[in-house]
């Protein structure tokens, strides 16, 4: 049965391991109502618009 020779340090187990945790990219989309990019199934932070109902008051 194979043995490894030395131990594997931690940087070199860490290094390897990096590579499936990668974080996907956030997905924008468009605003309907006011045509900025949000995020999709969240409250638009410029017209406070959700669903084409306003449920913030915005400035």
């Amino acid at each position: 049965m194979a043995v490894p020779k030395r131990k594997t340090s931690k940087r070199r187990r860490d290094k390897r391991r990096a590579s499936s945790y990668t974080l996907n990219k956030a997905t924008v989309t468009e605003c309907p109502q006011c045509n900025e990019p949000k995020q999709p199934h969240r409250v638009c932070r410029e017209c406070g618009y959700y669903k084409d109902r306003e449920v913030i008051n915005v400035e």
